[in-house]
Parts: C-alpha cells; sequence; structure tokens
C-alpha cells in the first residue's frame, strides 16, 4: 500500500483525529495527578513549617526568650532538614543553623523561598528552602523552614515520568491509529478492487469477507447480496432477449410470409383479404406480447401506478366468477367462488384484477372438458390468501419454478394460443404487492395461491372470516 494513500485516506485522518484526543485526555489527566501530587507535598511541607511554629511559639510563651533560643539550638544541632535561624533586628543570626539571613523577600503572610549551602550532599551546592518568617518582640526576627531538596527531586522525578507517560501514549496512539487506519484502508481497496473488476464486465466477482461480522463484514455481505442480485438480473436480461429471439421469430416468419402471399394474390381477391386479416391478427399478437412484456419490466422496477387503496377481495373475486362463469360453461367445465364478503389488502384493484384474471384464464384454457374450477379465498395471521385450484393434468414439480419465467411454456401447452408470460406478470404483481406466488399440486390438477399481506388494512378482515 503507498503511503501516499494511506496519509490522504479518511480512514488516517479518523486515526490522527482520535491520537489527538487521546493524547489530550493522557495531558489533562496526568497534568491533574501532578497537580494533585506535587501540590499535596507542599501542602505537606507547609504543614511540617506550622506545626513547628506552633511548637516554638509555645516554648516562647512558656520560657521567654530563653527558652526559645535553647530550642532553636537543640533543633538546629539535630541532623534533619529543619532550618531555623533566630536574629537580631539588624539581621545578625543569634541562634540556629544558617549563617547569615537569606536575601529572599517574602509574600504577605511571610511565606519564603530560597536556596542554601549544605555540605555532605555529594556534588549539590544548593538546596532548596521553603520558610516562614516571624517578627518577635525587640525587633527580632525568626525564620523556621525546611530543606526540599527532597521534594524537588520528586517532583522532577514526577515531571520526568509524565513526560514519559505522554510520549508512550503518543508512540501508542500514533501506531496505533496507523495499523487502524492501514487495515481500514486495505478493507477499502479490497472493495474499491472488485467494484473496478466488476465494472470491467466480471459480474462473478465478490467482496472478500474476513469472518470477523464485523462493520465491513456486513457491508460486504450486503454488498454481496446486491452483485448476486445484479448478476441474477444481469442473466435474466440476457434469457429474456434470447427467449425474444426465439419465441418472435416464428411468429415474425409466419408475418412475413402471409405478406408475401398477399403481395402475390390478385388485387381484389377474398384470398388476399383473408391473409391481410390473418396478418394483422399475428401482429396484435405480437403487440400483445410486447405489451405484456413491457408491463412486467414497469411492474418489476416499481414504475406502475401505486397502490390506490383498499381493495375489496370478496367483491374481485365474485366479479372474477361472474367473467368467466359463462367462457367455462362453453368448454364444460365447472367453476365455484368462495369469497365471504369484507375482506379487504392495499393494493391496486386493476392489477390484482389482471393477476386473477391470469390464473383463472389459465385454468379455463388447460383444462379438459368435465374438469371443476375452483376460487376461494383464506385469512391468514398476516396476509390473505387467494386459491385458484382446478383438476386438469396440472404441473411437474420440478417445473413449478421454471413456468415463472418469461416465454417458459409446458411441452403440452405450446399447441395453446399464448406468450408464455401470463405467470410472469401474476408474480411481478405479486411482489409489487409485497406479496407471493406458489404452485401446489391438487391430486389431481393444480392449486395456485396468491399470498397478499394484510399490511394497514387488517383491522378490516372481517372477523366471522374462518381460519384456513
Amino acid at each position: 500500500m503507498r503511503p501516499a494513500r494511506l496519509f490522504h485516506s479518511f480512514a488516517f485522518r479518523i486515526a490522527v483525529l482520535h491520537a489527538a484526543l487521546s493524547v489530550g485526555s493522557v495531558v489533562v489527566l496526568l497534568g491533574f495527578l501532578y497537580w494533585a501530587t506535587a501540590g499535596y507535598m507542599d501542602r505537606e511541607t507547609d504543614a511540617t513549617i506550622e506545626a513547628e511554629i506552633q511548637g516554638l511559639a509555645e516554648q516562647y510563651r512558656q520560657r521567654g526568650l530563653v527558652g526559645l533560643t535553647s530550642i532553636i539550638a537543640e533543633r538546629s544541632a539535630q541532623a534533619g532538614d529543619g532550618i531555623y535561624l533566630l536574629s537580631d533586628a539588624r539581621g545578625a543570626p543569634l541562634v540556629g543553623n544558617l549563617d547569615h539571613w537569606p536575601k529572599a523577600a517574602g509574600d504577605h503572610v511571610g511565606w519564603v523561598g530560597f536556596r542554601i549551602e549544605q555540605s555532605g550532599r555529594g556534588d549539590r551546592d544548593t538546596t532548596p528552602t521553603r520558610a516562614r518568617v516571624f517578627v518577635l518582640p525587640r525587633g527580632l526576627r525568626l525564620l523556621v523552614g525546611r530543606d526540599v531538596g527532597d521534594l524537588e527531586a520528586t517532583r522532577v522525578l514526577l515531571l520526568d515520568a509524565l513526560a514519559w507517560g505522554l510520549g508512550i501514549t503518543v508512540a501508542l496512539a500514533l501506531g496505533g491509529g496507523l495499523m487502524m487506519s492501514r487495515r481500514v484502508v486495505r478493507r477499502i481497496e479490497a472493495i474499491n478492487d472488485t467494484s473496478r473488476e466488476i465494472m470491467e464486465g466480471d459480474l462473478a466477482r465478490r467482496i472478500p469477507q474476513d469472518g470477523s461480522g464485523d462493520d465491513f463484514d456486513q457491508l460486504a455481505a450486503n454488498l454481496n447480496r446486491m452483485l448476486a442480485r445484479i448478476e441474477g438480473l444481469m442473466a435474466a436480461v440476457r434469457q429474456v432477449s434470447d427467449d425474444i429471439a426465439h419465441d418472435m421469430r416464428t411468429p415474425l416468419t409466419r408475418l412475413r410470409n402471409r405478406l408475401e402471399e398477399a403481395r402475390a394474390a390478385p388485387g381484389d381477391s377474398a384470398h388476399r383479404a383473408e391473409v391481410i386479416e390473418q396478418a394483422a391478427a399475428d401482429v396484435d399478437d405480437l403487440l400483445t406480447t410486447f405489451n405484456a412484456l413491457l408491463r412486467i419490466a414497469r411492474i418489476e422496477a416499481g414504475r406502475a401506478r401505486g397502490m390506490s387503496g383498499p381493495v375489496d377481495l370478496s367483491a374481485l373475486l365474485e366479479d372474477l366468477g361472474e367473467l368467466y362463469e359463462p367462457v367455462a360453461g362453453e368448454r364444460g367445465l365447472a367453476l365455484s367462488v368462495q369469497s365471504p364478503p369484507g375482506v379487504r389488502v392495499p393494493g391496486d384493484r386493476d392489477l390484482l384484477f389482471q393477476a386473477l384474471a391470469n390464473l383463472v384464464d389459465n385454468a379455463v384454457k388447460y383444462a379438459p372438458a368435465g374438469a371443476s374450477i375452483h376460487i376461494g379465498l383464506r385469512r391468514g395471521e398476516e396476509a390473505a390468501t387467494v386459491v385458484v385450484a382446478d383438476t386438469g393434468p396440472g404441473i411437474p414439480a420440478e417445473l413449478h419454478e421454471k413456468v415463472f419465467q418469461r416465454f417458459f411454456r409446458v411441452d403440452d401447452s405450446r399447441a395453446t394460443p399464448g406468450s408464455g408470460l401470463g405467470l410472469s406478470l401474476v408474480r411481478a404483481i405479486a411482489h409489487l404487492h409485497g406479496g407471493t406466488v406458489t404452485l401446489e399440486d391438487n391430486a389431481p390438477g393444480l392449486r395456485v395461491l396468491l399470498r397478499l399481506p394484510w399490511g394497514s388494512m387488517r383491522a378490516e378482515v372481517n372477523p366471522r372470516l374462518p381460519t384456513p
């Protein structure tokens, strides 16, 4: 992976921002820890000095100047961090472990900080001191303090530790951000590489998944499903093109032959008129086929008319029965309709009527004389189901899915007029309404189930309608 590609990536910018936020948080945290620790040590030192002062003040009140001088001399002689000095009004030392009054100005309450020379402390010539100054009667001045060299060393150690901690945090944040951004960029590059190969025509390519189940894996899975769907649609388009070329060749050839026959016939002969009439019928069949293809394409693309409102399936089935009852009677078929009242689903009435009409028309067309056709309506928990069943020849189970393909026709039905688009149109309309259409064996015959979900119309279902 090229560094320029990595450094200009959005993932790297996010990683840098995350590192900056992490470093900022660590700076605030370490700063607070330093402030709290150093402040605690300063307060402890001041408290120790205050305690010393309180003790000396008590000695001064009880024993006077002589007792104060004695205790200062005693404490100055002890090894420790205490700093004591009692001087006269001119600053000359009287007693203590300092040989001169320090040249440092105190604050408004007498606290003063200075450095003093100390022996026996290695190569360190001076040591920091914090003290407090008091003015006693007769101009005497008292300085009480502590050697804070160890405190300063501890403070330096804390600063060094905080600096190292901050440096390590910065390194880890940048290193982790770089590793994270490289991983993200690799996943994105895999998607881009696959996309480029697909754009070059390899529709079988899929985005690799690492099985982690993370967001990128879910994105890859969704994109792969989309690609599979696109590949299926492209295959369907190729199949439709092949089917159109195959199924349209015969009627177009027949139409051309009839036009040639009409041109060769005498001017006003009855035969010529008959040939022209047959040619016009062939053109009408072709137009019907192409209109059906166009309508299927529009429905599958979602460009058909929107749902116009609740559709009364009960009334629609009654109308369908009235329409096909005379046709069924002429062919010697028994047609029955069982349509309980008050069943409504959201949808387009015209499209649903066309889908059901195609199903009934197929049953009437292919059922032999003496067969029966039943149209029924059943209620389920989530959908209403329209059933069109016949006792005709049926369709072999292995062809139940194939018959929904455009132009597919069972061998026994090829001699019957038709284009093989009826069931394709039914499935397209069912999908447009969020439903399904399935085929079952009626033993004998075929049973077609068109399932239409209630949607927002469930409350309008007749509660007396029996459950299937």
